[in-house]
């Protein structure tokens, strides 16, 4: 019985510094991309339980420190 290999001997190099910033962006990107979504599901709640005047009012209190009107 004869063996016969197939397939070819082929090196390859590979720069690690490249691979890891691009892990790092692809994460980033992601973590931005989650954060965004989740800021945007607060928006909505706060538009929901508050109307547009209370999260109006409540992000001018949270910017200013006190409550408008009073």
């Amino acid at each position: 019985m004869k063996t016969t290999r197939v397939g070819f001997n082929k090196e390859t190099k590979i720069d690690a510094g490249y691979e890891t910033s691009k892990f790092a962006l692809a994460v980033g990107i992601t973590m931005a991309g989650v954060v965004g979504l989740w800021g945007c599901a607060c928006m909505i709640s706060g538009l929901m339980s508050g109307g547009l005047g209370g999260l109006v009012r409540g992000l001018m209190t949270a910017i200013t420190g006190n409550y408008p009107g009073v």
